[in-house]
């Protein structure tokens, strides 16, 4: 079981699928968050304050099981303890579906199971729903989404990433998807405990237009991005973790040894933004905070500069490996293989990389250092969005086939420790997995078929449990404690915000441009160029824009 952070990826792919959109949207559909023109509302898709505790869930924590570490600042919940399937709790007593049917479309990363396998049958006879799944490659999702959205035949439930809403596909989610609020909001969500469990702030991530329109999955608000080291090599090496920017430059001189293979590092630029406390990048409403009572663009921010700067004397020093300066190959392979002592990826590596490793019986071992003030002071962080993955219904479904898709969403928002849970996460016992010593192991079809389709419907808070290795989940936890104890929200965390679509792509070449300049293509000069030319093509309106739903909502944060 592995945590369900969402990572970093890139934002240059994110437009293609909105072309085919327009046509959806021809008719006069309304945007979300658009802004102008009389017909267009500042307040579609960024509700908050009164308005928003108007239509969210009523929460109300889990009791069905503790965990062996309670979530603090902002991080999952941990479970260490090996797996007592005799002791399993029921957080879905009976079946909540009619018995009616729903098709799904969701991504998927592999081959597609057949709908009628084991573990597909027994979630839909949990859940009291036949499921079909259409699921489609998530490498090309985006294409597809858009296509679907396009067309007058929808699934009765389709999956979202939130990397997806872009463009006019956000204008489509509003047009083509159900209000949820007459089933959830306040109270009536109490029909549903597991997902009244979900927290608020994910919940409000799932307003689209107003309206409560998606069941979202929930994570951890702490940065997702962590700098991983060697902790075995450093060992041998006799390394002390540095504490500082020019600390860390300097150890990096002392560590490279291009001659045998070894470079102190990857590329670095995602903590260098962390380190030197650079607004988030990750979402495109998280990078403008209001400071001084100004609103700020994280581009014209001398900390992004900075940290731009610091990364770039790494590669100008060549402690970063040559294939990172090329942009070919993968940093978590470089690192598993010990051409790098250093590298920053997604907190789920930590887990992944030791695991893999234990199966070959090596003596690796990693960790990730605390991130540090460039000065060695405290760190600055801020918060990444609680939910980037959302799950809607379409606005054709009947009220049954509505409440068809909530009891879906239920089950599999059931928390670790649970029947239902462990049905989602490993299968059908005997066929898709086994279990030996509080273990349990996926068999050839359970990692064939159990793939994670069901955990997108509907998810629990966030927690981090790894059988096998409890270690590294209690690694895990705490350090997302020690980082969110530095964690700040800007303006905009935890709300959904679509910019008007005149200004869609203004930031886009900003991400080659840091690429460039870290690896001695471009000057820092040319970003700050870059940021004026920025404000004189929209810049400055679209931080009037932000203002303006700052003033008229108020901060979710």
């Amino acid at each position: 079981m592995t945590p369900n952070a969402a990572s970093a990826p890139s934002r240059r792919n994110f437009l293609a699928s909105t072309a085919v959109v327009t046509a959806a949207l021809a008719g006069g559909m309304p945007l979300l968050a658009a802004c102008g023109s009389g017909q267009e509302s500042r307040k579609e898709g960024t509700t908050s304050g009164k308005a928003a505790r108007k239509i969210l869930p009523a929460f109300t924590a889990s009791n069905v099981v503790t965990p062996d570490i309670p979530a603090k600042n902002g991080s999952a919940a941990g479970f260490t303890r090996p797996i007592d399937t005799a002791t399993l709790k029921t957080s879905v007593p009976k079946a909540l579906g009619s018995g009616g049917k729903l098709t799904v479309m969701s991504p998927l990363w592999g081959t597609p199971p057949a709908n009628d396998n084991a573990y597909y049958t027994a979630m839909n006879k949990g859940i009291g729903v036949r499921i079909t799944w259409q699921n489609q490659d998530g490498n090309v999702y985006d294409e597809k989404l858009g296509a679907v959205l396009a067309s007058s035949d929808i699934p009765d439930v389709v999956v979202v990433p939130g990397w997806n809403l872009t463009g006019r596909i956000p204008g489509a989610v509003t047009a083509k998807f159900a209000d949820l609020g007459p089933y959830l909001s306040g109270d009536k969500v109490k029909d549903y405990p597991n997902l009244a469990a979900v927290p608020s702030d994910a919940w409000q991530r799932a307003i689209f237009g107003g309206k409560l329109r998606a069941v979202p999955m929930p994570a951890s608000y702490v940065t997702n991005i962590a700098p991983f080291y060697r902790k075995d090599l450093f060992a041998q090496k006799g390394y002390q973790l540095p504490t500082s920017a020019d600390e860390f430059l300097s150890w990096a001189k002392e560590a490279t040894d291009a001659k045998n293979k070894v470079w102190a590092c990857d590329d670095l630029k995602w903590t260098a933004f962390n380190m030197f406390g650079v607004l988030s990048g990750s979402d495109k409403a998280l990078a403008w905070n209001l400071d001084g009572g100004k609103l700020v663009y994280r581009a014209e921010t001398d900390a992004y500069l900075e940290a731009l700067e610091w990364t770039r004397k790494l590669y100008a020093a060549g402690v970063v490996h040559p294939d990172a300066k090329a942009v070919k190959g993968d940093a978590s392979n470089r690192f598993t293989a010990g051409q790098v002592l250093v590298f920053n990826g997604d907190l789920s590596y930590w887990y992944g990389s030791t695991a893999e490793q234990r199966t070959q019986k090596t003596d690796f071992e990693m960790a990730a250092f605390d991130i540090f003030g460039a000065d060695g002071g405290d760190p600055t962080l801020w918060a990444v969005q609680p939910a980037n993955i959302f799950t809607f219904v379409s606005k054709k479904a009947t009220p049954t086939k509505v409440k068809d898709f909530l009891a879906l969403a239920d089950y599999c928002a059931a928390p670790y420790g649970t029947k239902e849970r462990m049905l989602a996460d490993y299968g059908v016992e005997g066929t898709d997995y086994t279990v030996k010593d509080g273990l349990p192991t996926k068999t050839t079809q359970g990692t064939n078929e159990v793939n994670g389709a069901y955990n997108y419907p509907g998810y629990p808070a966030p927690f981090l449990a790894h059988p096998d290795l409890p270690e590294i989940a209690k690694l895990q936890v705490e350090w997302q404690q020690r980082m969110g104890a530095f964690t700040k929200k800007s303006s905009f965390y935890g709300l959904t915000v679509t910019e008007p679509t005149r200004w869609t792509n203004l930031s886009d070449d900003f991400e080659q441009l840091e690429d460039d300049i870290v690896r001695g293509r471009k000057k820092i000069a040319d970003m700050q160029s870059a940021v004026t030319a920025w404000r004189g093509k929209g810049g400055d309106g679209l931080r009037a824009w932000y203002q303006k739903l700052l003033d008229d909502n108020g901060s979710a944060g």
